[in-house]
């Protein structure tokens, strides 16, 4: 068997910061008795990616994403574990490593505010000691498979939200990286431009062979570019695994979509009215009784449509949540 690109054993960080209440008298009293208090950002964790994986890492906000991937691109020493990615270990920091990963953050700039993108990229060819033809080739590619264009003769600060995070992964992929941290790269963007950025990411997995991890709160990012899933919750792992596999154990329920002849029909026997609109309504359904439900419907009411859905993701993670605590 392959060595994985990622592979991570009871990985953790802990944060030990200081605390006192309002007041002057406390703030006395700490000059001689300081109140101490651990935060564990991330709980012993062990999961890993082969070469080539796109997985999902999910979990609420404080969950310890951010954390971990900080940890694997060497930008945190962990408290305790280990971790190799292509194996290294990230935190040493080694040339070799930094030459084949990045970490790209939603919230984080890279590119200089004042100038074009092209100098930004020019800068970061010299960073990584790129040859001038790779560097073109690579460019040129990335310019057509983001539709960058004219994006890059502008000042960073005249480029749209979503212009500037095409040429942030860019930058960031110059290099030809072969582990991407992406850490909600689609974070403000319109429709749209998400519907790009992924279908971006798949054809830079595809060509190059890439593993990503990935951490998003939009739902679609992971449906359209994850098959595999790993979930966390107060720094603990909740779930690894496909997310099929994830749907189907903690999906309770099935939407039901029906379209009844009669627009006015009350289907509130039938399940949990959601919606109703346009004449298709929308019954949420506990998944044991989705057959008996579906096979009342359409023997006791004239029905043009009805339509089986899973669960919504977004509802499949809550429970995982909830379930988690």
């Amino acid at each position: 068997m392959p060595e994985p690109a990622i592979r991570i054993r009871k990985l953790t960080k802990v944060y030990i910061t200081s605390e006192r209440e309002a007041g002057v008298g406390a703030a006395f009293r700490t000059l001689f008795r300081r109140k101490k208090k651990e935060t564990r950002a991330v709980d012993g964790i062990t999961f890993d990616l082969a070469a080539g994986e796109i997985v999902g890492f999910l979990g609420p906000n404080g969950a310890g994403k951010t954390t971990t991937l900080k940890m694997l691109s060497g930008l945190l020493h962990p408290t305790g574990g280990e971790a190799q990615v292509l194996g290294f270990t990230p935190w040493r920091r080694e040339k070799a490593f930094l030459r084949q990963i990045t970490l790209v953050m939603g919230q984080r700039n890279q590119l200089i505010w004042d100038i074009p993108a092209a100098d930004t990229f020019e800068l970061n060819r010299a960073i990584f000691h790129i040859p001038t033809a790779d560097y073109r080739r690579t460019l040129a590619e990335l310019t057509e498979l983001m539709e960058m264009g004219e994006l890059m003769r502008k000042p960073v600060r005249n480029l749209s939200l979503g212009e500037r995070m095409k040429c942030e992964i860019a930058a960031a992929l110059l290099h030809r990286p072969q582990v991407v941290f992406l850490d909600e790269p689609t974070i403000g963007l319109d429709v749209t431009m998400q519907r790009r950025i992924r279908a971006f990411l798949i054809e830079y997995n595809r060509r190059f062979g890439a593993t990503i991890l990935l951490t998003s709160h939009y739902m679609a990012d992971v449906t359209a570019l994850c098959r595999r899933v790993v979930v966390i919750h107060h720094g603990r792992l909740l779930f690894d695994g496909a997310l099929t596999e994830m749907v189907e154990r903690f999906a309770s329920h099935k939407t039901l979509i029906v379209r009844p002849e009669n627009p006015s029909a009350d289907l509130s026997p039938y399940g949990e009215v959601v919606s109703n609109v346009d004449g298709a309504v929308t019954l949420r359904v506990p998944k044991a009784d989705t057959a008996r439900v579906t096979e009342r419907l359409l023997r006791e009411l004239p029905v043009s449509d009805l339509l089986v859905e899973d669960s919504p993701i977004d509802d499949v993670i809550a429970r995982v949540f909830a379930e988690g605590k």
